[in-house]
C-alpha cells in the first residue's frame, strides 16, 4: 500500500500538465526528480522546485532506466506534440512502456499515468472526427494502458476529458468503466488528482475518467466515490450523489 515517498519522478514535467504537477508538489517533504528531452528546460524546472533534472528521451530504454533511479513514485504526464505526432514512435506509447518497465524493476510503489478519455473502452465518449485525428496518439496511449494493466507496476490511470488552462475548479467528477463521461477539465485539477493518487490506496490498479461538473457534456454514468488523499488542504471531490465532500488529509 503506498504510504510514504522519498523521491518522486515527474515525467513530462516541462509540459503544461507537468508544470501543474510540479506546483502541487511544491513544498512537500520529498525529493522531486524530473526528466526532460531538452537541457534548455533545466533552469525552468529547477526554478519550479525540481531537485534533480535528468536529460533524456523516454523512447530510449536506457534513459528511462536513468530517470527512475532511486524513485519510489512516478507521475507520468508525457504527451506527443503536434510536431512529433507523425514520427515513427510516440512517447505516449513506447516511451511510457519503457518508463513503466524501468519503474517495475526499480520497485516503485505507484505509477500514475495521465491518459485521455477516448482511449480503450472510453473511445465512444469522443466524436469520431476527433478519434480519427488523434488515432495514433490514442492508440499509443492504449498500448501503454494495456502494459500497465497486465504487467506494469502498481498504478493509477487518469483519463481526463478535454484539457483547459486556468485554476482548479475542485468539482471533479470521477467515473470508472470507460463509457461513462465526457467533457472538459482544467489541467490543474488533473494534476491535483494525479498527486492524490500516490497516497490513495483505493486508486491502486484502477482507471478513472475525469471531468469537472461545469465541464460535463451530456449525462454522467459510472460515477465512483473514492476517498482521495488531497494534495492540498481543503481539496474537494464530487460524490456520486452530486454533493461536494471534503476528503481526508493524507497525513504528510
Amino acid at each position: 500500500m503506498p504510504s510514504d515517498y522519498d523521491r518522486v519522478l515527474v515525467a513530462g514535467a516541462s509540459g503544461r500538465t507537468g508544470r501543474e504537477v510540479l506546483d502541487v508538489l511544491a513544498g512537500r517533504d520529498l525529493t522531486v526528480q524530473a526528466i526532460t528531452r531538452s537541457a534548455e528546460n533545466r533552469s525552468e524546472l529547477l526554478e519550479r522546485g525540481v531537485d534533480e533534472v535528468v536529460v533524456g528521451d523516454l523512447l530510449d530504454p536506457a534513459d528511462a532506466e536513468d530517470a527512475v533511479q532511486g524513485c519510489d513514485g512516478v507521475l507520468c504526464a508525457v504527451g506527443s506534440s503536434l510536431r512529433s505526432m507523425f514520427g515513427p514512435a510516440l512517447v505516449d506509447g513506447q516511451g511510457i512502456i519503457n518508463l513503466a518497465e524501468a519503474a517495475a524493476r526499480e520497485g516503485v510503489e505507484r505509477f500514475v499515468m495521465e491518459s485521455s478519455i477516448g482511449v480503450g473502452n472510453s473511445k465512444s465518449e469522443v466524436p469520431l472526427p476527433f478519434r480519427l485525428l488523434l488515432y495514433r496518439v490514442l492508440k499509443a496511449k492504449g498500448r501503454a494502458e494495456q502494459y500497465l494493466a497486465i504487467t506494469g507496476p502498481p498504478h493509477t490511470i487518469i483519463r481526463p476529458g478535454g484539457l483547459t488552462d486556468g485554476p482548479p475548479r475542485n468539482d471533479v467528477l470521477v467515473a470508472e468503466g470507460g463509457d461513462t463521461i465526457t467533457g472538459m477539465i482544467p489541467r490543474a485539477d488533473v494534476a491535483r488528482l494525479m498527486v492524490s493518487a500516490l497516497w490513495t490506496p483505493e486508486a491502486e490498479n484502477r482507471t478513472f475518467e475525469v471531468v469537472t461538473r461545469k465541464g460535463l457534456r451530456g449525462e454522467a454514468t459510472g460515477l465512483v466515490d473514492v476517498d482521495w488523499a488531497p494534495p492540498v488542504d481543503g481539496a474537494r471531490a464530487v460524490a456520486p450523489d452530486g454533493s461536494h465532500r471534503k476528503t481526508r488529509e493524507n497525513g504528510r
